[in-house]
């Protein structure tokens, strides 16, 4: 059975899964450059722990010669690093709070993380308590997109409307009205856009 991955190892498995899906395995130098290592005998050890604890191949032969283990896995866990109100906000935390074991096919881009729905304010949505959101920090948001968004030090995930000189982030559930946030206030930050969802079917409910 796979191991669980640390931060960095989980970083540099999803930038290999990101690669293959370009068509390309990247090579160490690649690797390099994309996390800022000076010395490719750090990658070698990053590798070599991935590899370990099976998720990768090796073939010291090949420049290109990482090759994924993963594809015959249905399953690989995922940090979930904290949770986002779709109601009144919660916290995100700044370590994982849980993991979840994501389907393979379930791509996440470089850089995108998890976060745990709380709350009905997205129902009509069909976005639900307990569902897991796919974060994409790198992504700039239009109107209508789903954002997760820090406001005054807590996080929501609502439907994002920019307007003159505010933003409005609106729920799927009429119960909830519109949060107005005025152009230059310094306690509001958007994380990044909502790129998918995760539902466990057997997760209890309540």
């Amino acid at each position: 059975m796979s191991k669980q991955l640390t931060k960095t190892q989980q970083r540099i498995l999803d930038f290999i899964i990101d690669m293959k899906a370009k068509g390309l395995m990247p090579t160490l130098a690649e690797i390099a450059e994309k996390f800022g290592y000076r010395n490719r005998s750090t990658v070698q050890q990053h590798l070599g722990a991935i590899e370990k604890k099976g998720y990768i191949k090796r073939n010291p032969k090949l420049s290109r010669g990482i090759e994924l283990t993963i594809e015959d896995k249905f399953f690989i866990p995922k940090p979930v690093l904290g949770e986002v109100a779709a109601g009144n906000p919660l916290t995100i935390y700044p370590d994982s709070i849980d993991t979840i074991e994501l389907p393979t096919i379930a791509r996440m881009p470089v850089d995108s993380f998890l976060l745990r729905v709380k709350g009905d304010s997205l129902k009509d949505a069909y976005v639900f308590s307990g569902d897991v959101v796919i974060v994409n920090p790198n992504l700039e948001p239009r109107d209508g997109h789903f954002v997760a968004a820090i406001l005054d030090d807590a996080a929501v995930v609502k439907r994002f409307y920019r307007k003159k000189n505010r933003v409005e982030l609106h729920s799927e559930n009429p119960e909830y009205e519109p949060i107005i946030i005025e152009e230059n206030y310094l306690r509001f930050k958007l994380v990044g856009i909502v790129i998918g969802i995760y539902r466990s079917m057997d997760r209890k409910v309540g």
